[in-house]
């Protein structure tokens, strides 16, 4: 199930330039340091859960960047860009990232193929800018606990058939095969590549049910924990 492109979207180039004059520009040595202790958001949902576009709005409200998998994919899978994106941390940042890959294939046990590093590549560099809010791609466990706020977003599965029938103009039967593949494919790519169960709440800070609330609702409520947390957190 392929996220629709907008037409208006920038291309995968220019969302990577942009997003590079950013992390050049918008923030000054001391701000950086003033904002360093604000958690990069991961968002892992269901599909159709309406979850992407949460996320997409609570990364409005917070002024992070955003990173939908899908884009985060196509970074990890272009080796230009990849390297582009990577070669904006510092040499030492740069090797500190490198130890943590590391650490984290050796601790959690995994045996990451080639796109798997390039992808804890990219992550890990986001995670290292922060002020992020990062869709799907296992982000949570890739990045550390302290560093992040990890939300999963859920809906029922008849809420979710619908939303993705209604979005991609398809029979409510094409949906119910989508969401059920592409919910597969997410559990399969998880458990692979992190020994890990993506249904499992203890792998998350929040679960959000957008069955029971509105999008606005989740957004406010997501955004109160992240400031919470933060309070609690010094």
């Amino acid at each position: 199930m392929t996220r629709k492109k907008n037409s208006k979207e920038p291309s995968i180039d220019q969302f990577v330039k942009e997003q590079l004059e950013k992390w050049a520009s918008a923030y000054s040595k001391d701000k950086a340091k003033a904002d360093a202790h604000l958690p990069v958001i991961t968002v892992a949902m269901e599909p159709g859960s309406g979850g992407s576009v949460m996320a997409q709005k609570i990364a409005e409200r917070l002024g992070f960047s955003y990173f939908h998998r899908d884009i985060v994919e196509e970074i990890s899978k272009t080796a230009k860009i990849r390297s582009t994106v990577v070669n904006t941390l510092e040499k030492e940042r740069l090797s500190g990232v490198k130890d943590f890959i590391s650490s984290l294939i050796e601790d959690k046990y995994i045996h990451p193929d080639t796109y798997l590093k390039h992808l804890l590549e990219v992550i890990s560099t986001i995670g290292e800018h922060g002020r992020a809010v990062i869709v799907g791609r296992g982000a949570n466990f890739i990045l550390p606990d302290e560093d992040i706020f990890s939300v999963r977003v859920i809906a029922p599965v008849e809420t979710r058939i619908r939303n993705v029938a209604l979005e991609y103009r398809v029979t409510s039967e094409e949906a119910k095969r989508r969401v059920i593949g592409r919910e597969s494919r997410r559990k399969a790519f998880v458990r692979q590549s992190f020994n890990a169960n993506i249904t499992n709440p203890i792998h998350y800070n929040m679960t959000v049910n957008l069955g029971k609330m509105s999008i606005a609702a989740a957004v406010e409520a997501v955004i109160a924990a992240v400031m919470a947390t933060l309070v609690g957190n010094p």
